[in-house]
């Protein structure tokens, strides 16, 4: 994973999302096409705290986030999402 230079607005996150899986636990190989996205990733950059609510994630946390939260970028041809720090369910 390269460094990724930017600035990125107040409380949002940029995320870098874990690979999903290629197999079961069982052995099964799954279809991309059956593939879940996954929900868990490690922060990349952290924008400045809002007024109201101070930052409580820093650069290297792995996260939890919901479903369908945040926007996906691709920066220096890897894949990306931005996400709000309000969506982030749980820091591991």
């Amino acid at each position: 994973m390269t460094k990724v230079k930017g600035k990125i607005l107040a409380g949002k996150v940029l995320v870098k999302p874990a690979e999903a899986e290629e197999k079961t636990a069982s052995g099964i190989i799954i279809p991309d096409s059956a593939k879940e996205k996954p929900r868990q990733g490690k922060v990349v950059l952290v924008g400045a705290a809002k007024k109201d609510e101070p930052m409580e994630v820093k650069e290297g946390d792995e996260v939890l986030y919901g479903k369908y939260s945040g926007q996906e970028l691709i920066i220096n041809d890897e894949e990306y999402l931005l996400i709000s720090q309000s969506d982030i369910l749980f820091i591991v």
